[in-house]
């Protein structure tokens, strides 16, 4: 998606598109999330849109994606894994030990979460599934919500102030994103296999 069809879906229905992009993003529906942040930056960096109404619907796309998660989650997630998880291999003692490291991390889990894809769009299941407390779950994924979205926007307003970007080309940024992530999880997982064998 190019910045041009971007800029006439904000000009159609004004800012509540960034919301709706990041809203769908975060329950696990595909979206160009990161790249839309860095684009909003570099576009509000150009004077084609206001980076604080930006920074605004981004955050509370981003939050109410975490809150849908979490409900959807707590209503739904663990009478599907008490049905269907045997087939894939997650049994009840499996779901209690995973529950047991999930809660015990869950702090830094919510906040690392959000700049790792997969991972962000899991977080607010799990949290729901293994029940949260809510007033917990809210603050920090209000902070996270923040915190990422205006890493990325600020981080495209800097470099598009600073350097002459074509708004065109941003998009691929969350190809490229996608790309590390999944390489450097390879790499871990490839050094951590080998860790395992030395050992033995």
């Amino acid at each position: 998606m190019g910045s041009e069809q971007i800029i006439h879906y904000i000009q159609e229905y004004s800012y509540f598109i960034i919301f709706l992009f990041l809203f769908f993003g975060i329950v696990g529906i595909p979206s160009p999330e990161e790249s839309l942040l860095f684009l909003v930056g570099v576009l509000a960096a150009h004077g084609q849109l206001s980076m604080s109404w930006g920074i605004l619907f981004a955050f509370l796309g981003t939050f109410a994606g975490m809150l849908a998660g979490y409900y959807a989650g707590k209503f739904v997630g663990y009478p599907i894994i008490n049905k269907y998880g045997k087939w894939v291999g997650l049994t009840e003692d499996k779901a209690v030990k995973f529950e047991e490291q999930f809660t015990k991390n869950s702090q830094k889990t919510l906040i690392i979460g959000f700049f790792l894809p997969g991972l962000r769009q899991a977080v607010p299941y799990l949290s729901g599934i293994f029940s949260l407390n809510i007033l917990k779950y809210s603050v920090i994924t209000g902070a996270g919500s923040l915190l990422w979205s205006m890493s990325y926007i600020l981080l495209g307003w800097g470099l598009g102030s600073t350097f002459p970007i074509n708004p065109n080309y941003v998009p691929y940024l969350g190809v490229g994103l996608l790309v590390i992530f999944i390489v450097t999880t390879l790499i871990r997982y490839i050094r951590k296999k080998r860790k395992g064998r030395g050992k033995i």
